[in-house]
Protein backbone atom coordinates (compact mmCIF):
# COMPACT_ATOMS: atom_id res chain seq x y z
CA UNK A 1 0.00 0.00 0.00
CA UNK A 2 1.41 3.45 -0.88
CA UNK A 3 0.76 6.98 0.31
CA UNK A 4 -0.66 9.18 -2.50
CA UNK A 5 -2.24 12.59 -3.01
CA UNK A 6 -4.49 13.94 -5.77
CA UNK A 7 -3.09 15.93 -8.66
CA UNK A 8 -4.60 19.21 -7.43
CA UNK A 9 -3.18 18.78 -3.94
CA UNK A 10 0.27 18.22 -5.41
CA UNK A 11 0.48 21.82 -6.63
CA UNK A 12 -0.76 23.31 -3.36
CA UNK A 13 1.30 21.25 -0.94
CA UNK A 14 4.79 19.94 -1.08
CA UNK A 15 4.08 17.31 1.51
CA UNK A 16 2.51 13.97 0.74
CA UNK A 17 -0.99 13.31 2.04
CA UNK A 18 -2.22 9.94 3.25
CA UNK A 19 -5.12 9.28 0.86
CA UNK A 20 -4.93 5.65 -0.23
CA UNK A 21 -5.87 4.25 -3.61
CA UNK A 22 -7.07 0.65 -3.47
CA UNK A 23 -5.86 -1.82 -6.06
CA UNK A 24 -9.44 -2.57 -7.04
CA UNK A 25 -10.10 1.10 -7.86
CA UNK A 26 -7.44 1.23 -10.53
CA UNK A 27 -8.27 -0.48 -13.81
CA UNK A 28 -5.38 0.62 -16.00
CA UNK A 29 -2.04 2.30 -15.66
CA UNK A 30 -1.59 5.01 -18.26
CA UNK A 31 1.67 6.84 -17.58
CA UNK A 32 4.54 7.21 -15.16
CA UNK A 33 6.60 10.39 -14.73
CA UNK A 34 9.00 11.86 -12.21
CA UNK A 35 9.14 15.33 -10.70
CA UNK A 36 12.47 16.90 -9.81
CA UNK A 37 12.64 17.38 -6.04
CA UNK A 38 14.56 15.97 -3.13
CA UNK A 39 11.74 13.52 -2.50
CA UNK A 40 10.89 12.23 -5.95
CA UNK A 41 7.32 11.39 -6.79
CA UNK A 42 6.00 8.92 -9.30
CA UNK A 43 3.01 10.42 -11.11
CA UNK A 44 0.58 7.71 -12.09
CA UNK A 45 -2.33 8.36 -14.47
CA UNK A 46 -5.04 5.87 -13.53
CA UNK A 47 -8.59 5.29 -14.60
CA UNK A 48 -11.22 4.85 -11.90
CA UNK A 49 -14.28 2.68 -12.56
CA UNK A 50 -16.23 3.31 -9.35
CA UNK A 51 -18.58 5.88 -10.92
CA UNK A 52 -20.85 5.44 -13.90
CA UNK A 53 -19.08 8.30 -15.63
CA UNK A 54 -15.47 7.39 -15.99
CA UNK A 55 -13.09 10.08 -14.81
CA UNK A 56 -9.35 10.36 -15.09
CA UNK A 57 -7.26 11.40 -12.12
CA UNK A 58 -3.57 11.78 -11.58
CA UNK A 59 -2.05 10.18 -8.52
CA UNK A 60 1.41 10.76 -7.13
CA UNK A 61 3.36 8.06 -5.34
CA UNK A 62 5.93 9.88 -3.23
CA UNK A 63 9.07 7.87 -2.58
CA UNK A 64 12.39 9.20 -1.21
CA UNK A 65 15.14 9.26 -3.83
CA UNK A 66 17.42 7.12 -1.66
CA UNK A 67 14.74 4.44 -1.48
CA UNK A 68 14.32 4.47 -5.24
CA UNK A 69 18.05 4.14 -5.74
CA UNK A 70 18.39 1.31 -3.23
CA UNK A 71 15.42 -0.62 -4.56
CA UNK A 72 16.56 -0.20 -8.15
CA UNK A 73 20.03 -1.40 -7.28
CA UNK A 74 18.73 -4.41 -5.38
CA UNK A 75 16.28 -5.37 -8.10
CA UNK A 76 18.68 -4.92 -11.00
CA UNK A 77 21.65 -6.68 -9.41
CA UNK A 78 21.61 -10.13 -7.90
CA UNK A 79 23.60 -10.81 -4.74
CA UNK A 80 27.19 -11.31 -5.87
CA UNK A 81 28.98 -11.78 -2.57
CA UNK A 82 30.33 -15.32 -2.66
CA UNK A 83 32.94 -17.38 -0.89
CA UNK A 84 36.16 -17.52 -2.91
CA UNK A 85 39.10 -19.89 -2.61
CA UNK A 86 42.32 -18.07 -3.50
CA UNK A 87 45.53 -20.04 -4.08
CA UNK A 88 48.78 -18.07 -3.64
CA UNK A 89 52.10 -19.71 -4.54
CA UNK A 90 55.07 -17.85 -3.04
CA UNK A 91 58.74 -18.20 -2.31
CA UNK A 92 59.55 -18.73 1.35
CA UNK A 93 60.61 -15.46 2.93
CA UNK A 94 60.41 -13.92 6.39
CA UNK A 95 57.28 -11.76 6.72
CA UNK A 96 55.51 -13.15 3.66
CA UNK A 97 52.41 -14.23 5.62
CA UNK A 98 52.15 -10.78 7.20
CA UNK A 99 52.28 -9.08 3.81
CA UNK A 100 49.61 -11.32 2.35
CA UNK A 101 47.34 -10.91 5.40
CA UNK A 102 47.89 -7.14 5.24
CA UNK A 103 46.44 -6.95 1.72
CA UNK A 104 43.14 -8.33 3.05
CA UNK A 105 43.26 -6.38 6.33
CA UNK A 106 43.70 -2.99 4.66
CA UNK A 107 40.51 -3.62 2.69
CA UNK A 108 38.50 -4.80 5.67
CA UNK A 109 38.20 -8.43 4.59
CA UNK A 110 38.06 -11.12 7.22
CA UNK A 111 39.96 -14.25 6.17
CA UNK A 112 37.63 -17.12 7.02
CA UNK A 113 40.36 -19.75 6.86
CA UNK A 114 43.99 -19.87 5.86
CA UNK A 115 46.31 -22.85 5.49
CA UNK A 116 49.95 -22.81 4.45
CA UNK A 117 52.62 -25.48 4.59
CA UNK A 118 56.23 -25.24 3.50
CA UNK A 119 57.52 -27.35 0.60
CA UNK A 120 61.29 -27.01 0.39
CA UNK A 121 61.77 -23.29 -0.32
CA UNK A 122 58.25 -22.60 -1.61
CA UNK A 123 54.87 -22.30 0.09
CA UNK A 124 51.29 -22.62 -1.16
CA UNK A 125 48.64 -20.51 0.59
CA UNK A 126 44.98 -21.49 0.46
CA UNK A 127 42.82 -18.56 1.56
CA UNK A 128 39.02 -18.57 1.88
CA UNK A 129 37.41 -15.11 1.85
CA UNK A 130 33.96 -13.75 0.95
CA UNK A 131 33.49 -10.90 -1.52
CA UNK A 132 32.28 -9.89 -4.96
CA UNK A 133 33.98 -11.07 -8.12
CA UNK A 134 35.24 -7.59 -8.98
CA UNK A 135 36.75 -6.88 -5.58
CA UNK A 136 38.42 -10.29 -5.34
CA UNK A 137 40.06 -9.63 -8.70
CA UNK A 138 41.37 -6.32 -7.39
CA UNK A 139 42.77 -8.04 -4.29
CA UNK A 140 44.45 -10.66 -6.47
CA UNK A 141 46.07 -7.91 -8.55
CA UNK A 142 47.46 -6.41 -5.35
CA UNK A 143 48.77 -9.81 -4.24
CA UNK A 144 50.61 -10.24 -7.54
CA UNK A 145 52.51 -7.01 -6.87
CA UNK A 146 54.10 -8.41 -3.72
CA UNK A 147 57.74 -9.40 -3.92
CA UNK A 148 58.39 -13.15 -4.27
CA UNK A 149 54.78 -13.98 -5.15
CA UNK A 150 54.91 -16.46 -8.02
CA UNK A 151 51.29 -17.19 -8.84
CA UNK A 152 47.83 -16.10 -7.62
CA UNK A 153 44.68 -17.91 -8.73
CA UNK A 154 41.00 -17.98 -7.82
CA UNK A 155 39.94 -21.61 -8.20
CA UNK A 156 36.40 -21.16 -6.86
CA UNK A 157 34.68 -21.61 -10.22
CA UNK A 158 36.63 -24.71 -11.22
CA UNK A 159 36.01 -28.31 -10.13
CA UNK A 160 38.28 -28.89 -7.17
CA UNK A 161 39.20 -31.33 -4.46
CA UNK A 162 38.76 -29.53 -1.14
CA UNK A 163 39.69 -30.94 2.22
CA UNK A 164 40.03 -29.74 5.80
CA UNK A 165 41.42 -31.33 8.95
CA UNK A 166 40.01 -30.89 12.44
CA UNK A 167 41.17 -32.06 15.86
CA UNK A 168 38.30 -31.91 18.36
CA UNK A 169 38.51 -32.68 22.08
CA UNK A 170 35.21 -33.60 23.74
CA UNK A 171 33.95 -34.74 27.11
CA UNK A 172 33.32 -38.46 26.97
CA UNK A 173 31.86 -40.13 30.04
CA UNK A 174 31.98 -43.92 29.98
CA UNK A 175 28.20 -44.17 29.49
CA UNK A 176 28.37 -42.01 26.32
CA UNK A 177 31.40 -43.57 24.65
CA UNK A 178 29.38 -46.10 22.70
CA UNK A 179 27.40 -43.31 21.05
CA UNK A 180 30.60 -41.39 20.34
CA UNK A 181 32.13 -44.43 18.64
CA UNK A 182 28.96 -44.86 16.57
CA UNK A 183 29.21 -41.25 15.35
CA UNK A 184 32.88 -41.72 14.58
CA UNK A 185 32.11 -44.66 12.33
CA UNK A 186 29.55 -42.57 10.44
CA UNK A 187 31.98 -39.69 9.84
CA UNK A 188 35.03 -41.96 9.41
CA UNK A 189 36.86 -40.23 12.26
CA UNK A 190 39.71 -41.61 14.35
CA UNK A 191 40.71 -41.34 18.00
CA UNK A 192 44.17 -39.85 18.52
CA UNK A 193 44.11 -39.55 22.32
CA UNK A 194 41.96 -40.80 25.19
CA UNK A 195 41.71 -40.20 28.92
CA UNK A 196 39.20 -40.96 31.66
CA UNK A 197 36.96 -38.00 30.85
CA UNK A 198 37.87 -36.90 27.33
CA UNK A 199 38.53 -38.01 23.77
CA UNK A 200 40.55 -36.28 21.07
CA UNK A 201 39.21 -37.07 17.61
CA UNK A 202 40.68 -36.49 14.16
CA UNK A 203 38.33 -35.98 11.22
CA UNK A 204 39.03 -35.06 7.61
CA UNK A 205 36.62 -33.88 4.93
CA UNK A 206 35.09 -30.86 3.26
CA UNK A 207 33.97 -27.84 5.33
CA UNK A 208 30.36 -29.07 5.36
CA UNK A 209 31.42 -32.30 6.99
CA UNK A 210 33.34 -30.37 9.66
CA UNK A 211 30.22 -28.43 10.58
CA UNK A 212 28.15 -31.62 10.75
CA UNK A 213 30.68 -33.32 13.03
CA UNK A 214 30.84 -30.33 15.31
CA UNK A 215 27.05 -30.15 15.62
CA UNK A 216 26.67 -33.84 16.41
CA UNK A 217 29.43 -33.82 19.03
CA UNK A 218 28.39 -30.58 20.71
CA UNK A 219 25.88 -32.37 22.95
CA UNK A 220 28.74 -34.15 24.71
CA UNK A 221 30.55 -30.91 25.44
CA UNK A 222 33.38 -29.62 23.25
CA UNK A 223 36.56 -28.61 25.08
CA UNK A 224 38.85 -27.54 22.24
CA UNK A 225 38.88 -27.42 18.46
CA UNK A 226 41.87 -26.95 16.15
CA UNK A 227 41.08 -26.64 12.42
CA UNK A 228 43.53 -26.29 9.57
CA UNK A 229 41.46 -24.30 7.15
CA UNK A 230 40.63 -25.54 3.68
CA UNK A 231 43.15 -26.65 1.07
CA UNK A 232 42.16 -27.30 -2.52
CA UNK A 233 43.58 -28.60 -5.79
CA UNK A 234 41.94 -28.55 -9.19
CA UNK A 235 40.41 -31.75 -10.44
CA UNK A 236 42.48 -32.75 -13.43
CA UNK A 237 40.79 -32.83 -16.81
CA UNK A 238 41.00 -35.73 -19.23
CA UNK A 239 43.00 -35.67 -22.43
CA UNK A 240 45.58 -33.37 -23.97
CA UNK A 241 43.79 -30.18 -22.92
CA UNK A 242 44.56 -30.84 -19.25
CA UNK A 243 47.14 -28.55 -17.57
CA UNK A 244 49.51 -31.37 -16.62
CA UNK A 245 49.14 -33.49 -19.74
CA UNK A 246 52.46 -32.46 -21.26
CA UNK A 247 54.23 -32.93 -17.96
CA UNK A 248 52.84 -36.45 -17.59
CA UNK A 249 53.52 -37.28 -21.23
CA UNK A 250 57.15 -36.24 -20.85
CA UNK A 251 57.50 -38.66 -17.93
CA UNK A 252 55.54 -41.48 -19.59
CA UNK A 253 56.02 -41.54 -23.39
CA UNK A 254 53.32 -44.17 -23.79
CA UNK A 255 50.70 -41.49 -22.98
CA UNK A 256 51.64 -39.70 -26.17
CA UNK A 257 53.38 -41.41 -29.07
CA UNK A 258 55.36 -38.36 -30.24
CA UNK A 259 56.08 -35.72 -27.63
CA UNK A 260 57.73 -32.56 -29.07
CA UNK A 261 58.90 -31.74 -25.62
CA UNK A 262 62.23 -32.29 -23.93
CA UNK A 263 61.79 -33.76 -20.47
CA UNK A 264 64.86 -31.90 -19.28
CA UNK A 265 63.45 -28.51 -20.26
CA UNK A 266 60.55 -28.91 -17.85
CA UNK A 267 62.98 -28.43 -14.97
CA UNK A 268 64.00 -24.91 -16.02
CA UNK A 269 62.26 -22.10 -14.16
CA UNK A 270 61.88 -18.63 -15.55
CA UNK A 271 62.15 -15.52 -13.42
CA UNK A 272 58.38 -15.16 -13.48
CA UNK A 273 58.14 -18.39 -11.53
CA UNK A 274 56.62 -20.58 -14.25
CA UNK A 275 58.27 -23.29 -16.27
CA UNK A 276 59.27 -22.57 -19.86
CA UNK A 277 56.86 -25.24 -21.04
CA UNK A 278 53.97 -23.61 -19.12
CA UNK A 279 53.30 -26.83 -17.31
CA UNK A 280 52.18 -25.05 -14.15
CA UNK A 281 53.97 -27.42 -11.78
CA UNK A 282 54.18 -26.54 -8.14
CA UNK A 283 57.41 -27.62 -6.45
CA UNK A 284 59.28 -30.82 -7.10
CA UNK A 285 58.96 -31.68 -10.79
CA UNK A 286 59.94 -28.27 -12.12
CA UNK A 287 63.09 -27.54 -10.11
CA UNK A 288 66.67 -28.62 -10.56
CA UNK A 289 68.38 -29.81 -7.40
CA UNK A 290 71.32 -27.45 -7.92
CA UNK A 291 68.98 -24.44 -8.07
CA UNK A 292 67.57 -25.03 -4.61
CA UNK A 293 69.25 -23.23 -1.73
CA UNK A 294 68.49 -25.19 1.40
CA UNK A 295 68.30 -23.64 4.83
CA UNK A 296 68.17 -26.10 7.70
CA UNK A 297 65.72 -23.87 9.53
CA UNK A 298 63.38 -23.17 6.63
CA UNK A 299 63.30 -26.51 4.83
CA UNK A 300 60.44 -29.01 4.87
CA UNK A 301 61.84 -30.66 8.00
CA UNK A 302 61.02 -27.49 9.94
CA UNK A 303 64.50 -27.12 11.39
CA UNK A 304 64.46 -29.82 14.06
CA UNK A 305 68.22 -29.75 14.51
CA UNK A 306 68.61 -31.56 17.79
CA UNK A 307 65.66 -32.76 19.82
CA UNK A 308 67.86 -33.42 22.85
CA UNK A 309 69.37 -29.92 23.02
CA UNK A 310 66.61 -27.70 24.48
CA UNK A 311 68.83 -24.61 24.37
CA UNK A 312 69.44 -24.83 20.63
CA UNK A 313 67.41 -23.86 17.61
CA UNK A 314 64.30 -25.98 17.04
CA UNK A 315 60.74 -25.76 15.82
CA UNK A 316 58.12 -24.53 18.29
CA UNK A 317 54.40 -25.23 17.97
CA UNK A 318 52.27 -22.30 19.18
CA UNK A 319 48.50 -22.27 19.66
CA UNK A 320 46.67 -18.93 19.87
CA UNK A 321 43.03 -18.08 20.56
CA UNK A 322 42.06 -14.77 18.93
CA UNK A 323 38.98 -12.76 18.00
CA UNK A 324 37.42 -13.62 14.67
CA UNK A 325 37.61 -10.13 13.17
CA UNK A 326 39.20 -8.46 10.13
CA UNK A 327 42.84 -7.51 10.61
CA UNK A 328 43.57 -9.79 13.59
CA UNK A 329 45.70 -12.18 11.56
CA UNK A 330 47.67 -9.22 10.24
CA UNK A 331 48.32 -8.01 13.79
CA UNK A 332 49.49 -11.43 14.97
CA UNK A 333 51.75 -12.11 12.01
CA UNK A 334 53.09 -8.56 12.27
CA UNK A 335 54.61 -9.41 15.66
CA UNK A 336 56.53 -12.26 14.00
CA UNK A 337 57.57 -10.19 10.98
CA UNK A 338 58.90 -7.23 12.97
CA UNK A 339 61.20 -9.55 14.92
CA UNK A 340 62.42 -11.47 11.88
CA UNK A 341 60.68 -14.78 12.61
CA UNK A 342 59.65 -16.89 9.65
CA UNK A 343 56.36 -18.69 10.15
CA UNK A 344 56.95 -22.10 8.62
CA UNK A 345 53.39 -23.38 8.98
CA UNK A 346 50.13 -21.61 9.74
CA UNK A 347 46.61 -22.96 10.18
CA UNK A 348 43.65 -20.67 10.95
CA UNK A 349 40.15 -21.95 11.63
CA UNK A 350 37.09 -21.40 13.80
CA UNK A 351 37.49 -22.30 17.47
CA UNK A 352 35.07 -24.02 19.84
CA UNK A 353 33.59 -20.66 20.91
CA UNK A 354 31.61 -18.60 18.43
CA UNK A 355 33.40 -15.40 17.50
CA UNK A 356 36.86 -16.82 18.20
CA UNK A 357 39.45 -18.44 15.93
CA UNK A 358 42.40 -20.68 16.74
CA UNK A 359 45.76 -20.07 15.07
CA UNK A 360 48.29 -22.90 15.12
CA UNK A 361 51.74 -22.01 13.89
CA UNK A 362 55.24 -23.50 13.77
CA UNK A 363 58.13 -21.10 14.34
CA UNK A 364 61.87 -21.88 14.59
CA UNK A 365 63.79 -20.42 17.50
CA UNK A 366 65.44 -21.02 20.84
CA UNK A 367 63.46 -21.42 24.03
CA UNK A 368 64.58 -17.98 25.20
CA UNK A 369 63.64 -16.18 21.99
CA UNK A 370 60.24 -17.90 21.80
CA UNK A 371 59.57 -16.95 25.42
CA UNK A 372 60.14 -13.29 24.54
CA UNK A 373 57.92 -13.69 21.51
CA UNK A 374 55.06 -15.01 23.66
CA UNK A 375 55.36 -11.99 25.95
CA UNK A 376 54.92 -9.69 22.97
CA UNK A 377 51.95 -11.67 21.68
CA UNK A 378 50.15 -11.47 25.04
CA UNK A 379 50.12 -7.66 24.73
CA UNK A 380 47.67 -7.85 21.80
CA UNK A 381 44.11 -6.92 22.75
CA UNK A 382 42.53 -9.38 20.32
CA UNK A 383 44.52 -12.35 21.63
CA UNK A 384 42.91 -14.31 24.48
CA UNK A 385 45.40 -17.14 24.93
CA UNK A 386 48.75 -18.31 23.59
CA UNK A 387 50.53 -21.55 24.50
CA UNK A 388 53.76 -23.24 23.47
CA UNK A 389 53.17 -26.99 23.05
CA UNK A 390 56.79 -27.84 22.29
CA UNK A 391 57.68 -29.30 25.69
CA UNK A 392 54.23 -30.80 26.34
CA UNK A 393 52.81 -34.09 25.09
CA UNK A 394 50.51 -33.07 22.24
CA UNK A 395 48.70 -34.70 19.35
CA UNK A 396 49.76 -33.20 16.02
CA UNK A 397 48.29 -33.75 12.60
CA UNK A 398 48.75 -32.37 9.13
CA UNK A 399 46.81 -32.75 5.90
CA UNK A 400 48.30 -32.97 2.42
CA UNK A 401 46.85 -33.18 -1.09
CA UNK A 402 49.39 -34.37 -3.65
CA UNK A 403 48.91 -34.81 -7.41
CA UNK A 404 51.18 -37.32 -9.15
CA UNK A 405 51.80 -37.90 -12.85
CA UNK A 406 51.05 -41.54 -13.77
CA UNK A 407 50.23 -43.87 -16.60
CA UNK A 408 48.32 -47.16 -16.32
CA UNK A 409 51.28 -49.10 -14.91
CA UNK A 410 52.51 -46.36 -12.56
CA UNK A 411 49.00 -45.85 -11.21
CA UNK A 412 48.98 -49.33 -9.68
CA UNK A 413 52.35 -48.73 -8.03
CA UNK A 414 51.25 -45.36 -6.63
CA UNK A 415 48.08 -46.88 -5.19
CA UNK A 416 50.14 -49.62 -3.54
CA UNK A 417 52.36 -47.02 -1.91
CA UNK A 418 49.29 -45.03 -0.87
CA UNK A 419 47.76 -48.06 0.85
CA UNK A 420 50.90 -48.48 2.97
CA UNK A 421 50.58 -44.88 4.21
CA UNK A 422 46.78 -45.15 4.49
CA UNK A 423 46.39 -42.40 1.91
CA UNK A 424 43.19 -42.13 -0.11
CA UNK A 425 42.74 -41.44 -3.81
CA UNK A 426 40.39 -38.46 -4.14
CA UNK A 427 40.72 -37.73 -7.87
CA UNK A 428 41.97 -39.61 -10.93
CA UNK A 429 42.42 -38.86 -14.62
CA UNK A 430 44.10 -40.66 -17.50
CA UNK A 431 47.47 -39.10 -16.64
CA UNK A 432 47.32 -38.05 -12.94
CA UNK A 433 46.10 -39.22 -9.57
CA UNK A 434 45.48 -37.08 -6.48
CA UNK A 435 46.02 -38.50 -3.00
CA UNK A 436 44.90 -37.30 0.41
CA UNK A 437 47.16 -38.04 3.38
CA UNK A 438 46.77 -37.28 7.08
CA UNK A 439 49.47 -37.73 9.68
CA UNK A 440 52.48 -36.14 11.29
CA UNK A 441 55.36 -34.39 9.56
CA UNK A 442 57.58 -37.48 9.15
CA UNK A 443 54.77 -39.30 7.38
CA UNK A 444 54.29 -36.43 4.92
CA UNK A 445 57.97 -36.24 4.04
CA UNK A 446 58.31 -40.01 3.66
CA UNK A 447 55.43 -40.22 1.17
CA UNK A 448 56.69 -37.27 -0.85
CA UNK A 449 60.15 -38.82 -1.17
CA UNK A 450 58.71 -42.12 -2.39
CA UNK A 451 56.50 -40.39 -4.96
CA UNK A 452 59.16 -38.02 -6.33
CA UNK A 453 60.41 -40.51 -8.97
CA UNK A 454 56.93 -40.69 -10.50
CA UNK A 455 56.70 -36.90 -10.90
CA UNK A 456 54.81 -34.67 -8.47
CA UNK A 457 52.57 -32.12 -10.19
CA UNK A 458 51.16 -30.20 -7.24
CA UNK A 459 51.36 -30.26 -3.46
CA UNK A 460 49.04 -28.50 -1.00
CA UNK A 461 49.77 -28.84 2.71
CA UNK A 462 47.84 -27.38 5.62
CA UNK A 463 50.59 -27.11 8.15
CA UNK A 464 50.38 -28.48 11.67
CA UNK A 465 47.43 -28.43 14.07
CA UNK A 466 47.91 -29.64 17.63
CA UNK A 467 46.06 -30.22 20.89
CA UNK A 468 47.53 -31.18 24.25
CA UNK A 469 47.14 -34.88 25.10
CA UNK A 470 44.96 -35.22 28.18
CA UNK A 471 46.38 -38.71 28.69
CA UNK A 472 49.82 -37.22 29.28
CA UNK A 473 51.44 -39.77 26.97
CA UNK A 474 54.09 -38.42 24.62
CA UNK A 475 54.04 -40.65 21.57
CA UNK A 476 57.54 -39.55 20.52
CA UNK A 477 59.05 -41.50 23.40
CA UNK A 478 57.20 -44.65 22.34
CA UNK A 479 58.93 -44.81 18.99
CA UNK A 480 61.83 -47.22 18.82
CA UNK A 481 60.54 -49.39 21.63
CA UNK A 482 59.00 -52.79 21.00
CA UNK A 483 55.55 -53.39 22.39
CA UNK A 484 55.24 -56.15 25.03
CA UNK A 485 53.66 -59.32 23.76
Amino acid sequence: MAAVSTHSTLFHELKTSCNLVLKSDVSSLCSVKFRSSSSRGVAVYAQSTNDDHKRHDDAVLSVPESSLTASAASSSADPKVKRHTVSVFVGDESGMINRIAGVFARRGYNIESLAVGLNKDKALFTIVVSGTEKVIQQVMEQLKKLVNVIKVEDISKEPQVERELMLIKINADPQHRAEVMWLMDIFRAQIVDTSDQSLTIEVTGDPGKMVAVQRNLSKFGIREIARTGKIALRREKMGESAPFWRFSASSYPDLEAAVPFDSVSRAVITHAGESESSVGGDVYPVERADDISFNQVLDAHWGVLNEEDTSGLRSHTLSMLVNDAPGVLNLVTGVFARRGYNIQSLAVGHAEIEGLSRITTVVPGTDESISKLLQQLRKLNDLHEVRDFTHLPFAERELMLIKIAVNAAARRNVLDIASIFRAKAVDVSDHTITLELTGDLDKMIALQRLLEPYGICEVARTGRVALVRESGVDSRYLRGYSYPL
